[in-house]
């Protein structure tokens, strides 16, 4: 470093004590030594001036630098971060003053350390001391300009401080920097906007009460007299039914909350008592009854009641054990309240931020017990709260907590229970089953599992009647048998057997699920497979793709494929049902390639019985799947497929190869323009972009040339290899060696593995 710079930064760290003790002057209780700051502030402001000429000449970059970097040490790196944690840990346990001691002596070391500044400011924030947490917000920018930290402890500081506007820019700074964050900045700026709003609201509120306005007076006194302790419950509970009465306009439920009247009602000891759950009399349900309907009236359109409510220590576990009360009344002014505080995103946020979430889930659920609305109520507000992501995370977490009180809503009986209320509740479990690791710990209980046979079967009693109960249900057991492998072959044995005796309904949604429940449980076991096809599912899966139908359709044509798979007696059937395989040729047309995909499996088993490859002779089956192993298809799974299904006709049925022989030709002959290539290394085939190295149409042709199945499987992987760029008579032997040990090897075989060892040759030199 040169001398001049060592010197300007010598005088610059010194400058930083200085200019941190002024600012401490500056915010000092004491005029005298504000007076004095301000005048050495003055000073120091008109000796910069004089001397930035020459320090502009000097300056080749314009940071600043707080610390030289070679000031840092292994040693005092270590000593600081020991400091900062030393810091944390009393930050973790309330003791901020001694956090800031620890964070200050760290930074008498090391001035360029931002963390220690942040943390050294939010512990400031912790203290109500905001300026001086700006001072070391500024100081950690300074340190890094782009420190996301710093401006979220400086919206902060200014929040507190209600310079709204300037905490709203520190907020969006940090949008601007990372917008990865724009969720969080989102709730910070709501935070901006709630706090201005209530700032507004409690200025307007106390003009009401200085002009003397009744209600705003009256308001005042009452509260007041409820702050006084020792009187009876039934003399809080008339009080708190007048101030009740009171709460029309927001300028009463304004001056409640500026009056403090959440302690006053909160914090009296008889109140208190009366919250009680246990032993209550009438008097005491009065009370609570009063108060639940005073916050109610006070919260009604008012967030920043809504916050002070629900941010008070005792709140989190209160409304859930009232809304758990014995006492119905109780209960349905909780869940009002509840409700309230729901309707915003705020509150919501309130209420899962706040609250026992466990305790809360577990009421809700208890609500099922009420036959009229206040079960659709309590389901209701459940299922917003299911809704919102951080309520996701959480009972994800929280499942092994809470999955009892779940299975025992399951375990119900449909008869006796609210049937939209319970569909409902069943719903927010399907919903949430849908993420991999809550369907997990859901299928992993036996008895969850058994709980949904259970109801199942209570359904199946009357199947009209509890229509909605069991097409609910079935859509949280697709979710469930989601889970691979299948936890219990016994359990998907037992709903497949159900399921395939609701394939006989009339009920439309209730046949899809149902065969949705199947194409997923089929595949777990062979036995499964045997019961469905002496039930005649491929009869009705037959039928369900001649219905049409995309959802119905995928999990039919994903059925067929399995049993076809598994057992020759499913394609016999399965041919003579649909003759020339019509419907699963239809299929492949489809743009759903899930749909396609099992189609083209299906269709490669069935061709496997015999002459039903010749009766396909006339069709254009063989251009369609060669398109679709060419590239049409975007899934690799139906390229496969397509692959596979076209080397089996081909081996079933030679003619196919030689009839279509001038037809791929002219599909495989690639056009010569003079000096035109392709920079992307792609080449347009007929109506197929192939990328280089692809060649799924050639292999799908060479599975023609092969009578041995064993000698499939190794072809399936070709377009994997890297090809040579160049021609390559060892490649054209590697492919005709293998046939040259076929007993029984056509023509036809031979001159389509000609064409295709030449078309792989030509293309090897495209420009």
């Amino acid at each position: 470093m040169a001398d001049y710079q060592e010197e300007d930064l010598q005088k610059f760290l010194k400058n930083v004590d200085e200019i941190t003790n002024l600012i401490q002057e500056m915010n000092s209780d004491d005029p005298v030594v504000r007076e004095k700051a301000v005048l050495e502030t003055e000073k120091r402001l008109q000796f910069t001036e004089e001397d930035q000429e020459e320090d502009e000449c000097r300056t080749t970059v314009d940071k600043t630098m707080i610390s030289p970097p070679q000031a840092s040490t292994k040693n005092t790196d270590e000593i600081n971060t020991a400091l900062k944690e030393k810091g944390n840990e009393a930050f973790v346990k309330g003791d901020y003053e001694t956090a800031i001691l620890c964070y200050s002596e760290g930074l008498e070391k090391l001035k360029d350390m931002k963390v220690l500044y942040t943390n050294r400011a939010q512990a400031y924030i912790k203290l109500g001391d905001y300026r001086k947490a700006l001072v070391d917000c500024e100081w950690a920018l300074k340190c890094d300009e782009k420190c996301t930290k710093a401006y979220f402890h400086m919206g902060k500081a200014h929040l507190a401080l209600k310079n709204y506007s300037v905490s709203r820019g520190c907020y969006q700074k940090i949008l601007e920097i990372n917008p990865q964050l724009q969720t969080q900045v989102k709730d910070y700026l709501n935070q901006v906007d709630l706090r201005e709003k209530a700032d507004l609201q409690e200025k307007e509120a106390q003009e009401a009460l200085d002009s003397g306005t009744n209600t705003a007076v009256t308001t005042k006194n009452l509260l007041e007299i409820l702050s006084k302790p020792d009187h009876i419950p039934s003399f809080y509970a008339g009080g708190i039914e007048i101030l009740t009465d009171m709460m029309k306009d927001c300028t009463e439920r304004t001056l409640f909350r500026t009056h403090n009247g959440f302690s006053i009602i909160s914090e009296n000891e008889v109140i208190r008592r009366c919250f009680s759950t246990a032993g209550k009399d009438a008097v005491e349900e009065t009370v609570c009854m009063s108060v639940l309907r005073l916050w109610q009236a006070v919260c009604s359109e008012n967030e920043e009641n809504q916050r002070l409510l629900v941010l008070r220590p005792d709140t989190g576990q209160l409304l859930p054990s009232l809304l758990a009360s014995r006492v119905p009344n109780i209960r349905q002014q909780t869940l009002a309240l509840l409700l309230q505080l729901a309707q915003t995103e705020n509150g919501r946020s309130l209420i899962m931020g706040h609250l026992d979430l466990t305790g809360l889930l577990e009421a809700l659920v208890s609500f099922l017990d009420f036959s009229d609305k206040k079960a659709n109520s309590a389901m209701g507000l459940l299922t917003d709260l299911a809704l919102e992501e951080r309520f996701q995370v959480w009972f994800q977490a929280s499942l092994p907590d809470v999955l009892l009180a779940l299975t025992g809503v399951l375990k119900r009986d449909p008869k006796v229970t609210n049937t939209s209320a319970l569909c409902q509740c069943i719903a927010i479990m399907g919903n949430l089953s849908a993420e991999a690791a809550t369907r997990r710990q859901m299928s992993a209980s036996e008895e969850f599992r058994d709980a949904c046979l259970g109801l199942m079967a209570k359904c199946e009693e009357d199947v009209d009647l509890f229509r909605e109960v069991m097409y609910t249900l079935l859509g949280l057991m697709m979710n469930l048998c989601l889970q691979s492998p299948c936890v219990s072959e016994v359990w998907a044995m037992e709903v497949s057997r159900k399921c395939l005796s609701l394939l006989n309904s009339q009920d439309g949604g209730i046949l899809t699920r149902a065969a949705g429940i199947l194409s997923r449980t089929l595949s777990s076991s062979l036995k499964i497979v045997e019961e469905a096809l002496r039930a005649g599912v491929v009869k009705k899966m037959i039928k369900f793709l001649k219905a049409g139908g995309q959802t119905a359709s995928r999990y039919a044509v994903k059925i067929l494929a399995i049993c076809t798979n598994s057992y020759h007696e499913a394609r016999e059937e399965l041919i003579r049902l649909d003759k020339k395989l019509g419907v699963l040729m239809q299929l492949l047309g489809s743009e759903d390639e899930i749909l396609v995909g099992n189609a083209t499996l299906c269709l490669g088993n069935c061709v496997e019985v015999p002459h039903v490859a010749s009766s396909l002779l006339t069709t254009d089956i063989v251009p369609v799947l060669l398109k679709l192993a060419g590239g049409d298809a975007q899934k690799t799974a139906v390229q496969l497929n397509a692959g596979i299904a076209l080397g089996k006709l081909c081996t079933a049925e030679p003619r196919c190869t030689a009839r279509q022989g001038a037809q791929l030709l002219l599909w495989r002959k690639p056009p010569h323009p003079q000096g035109t290539g392709e920079s992307s290394g792609c080449s347009r085939r007929g109506n197929t972009v192939m990328g280089q190295g692809s060649f799924w149409a050639p292999t799908a042709v060479v599975f023609s040339l092969f009578h041995s199945r064993s000698l499939l499987q190794p072809l399936l992987f070709l377009p994997l290899l890297p090809l040579p760029l160049t021609p390559s008579p060892l490649l054209s032997v590697s492919f005709l060696s293998p046939l040259l040990f076929q007993k029984q090897t056509s023509p036809a075989s031979f001159f389509f593995f000609f064409f295709f060892a030449w078309d792989l040759s030509v293309w090897e030199n495209v420009p």
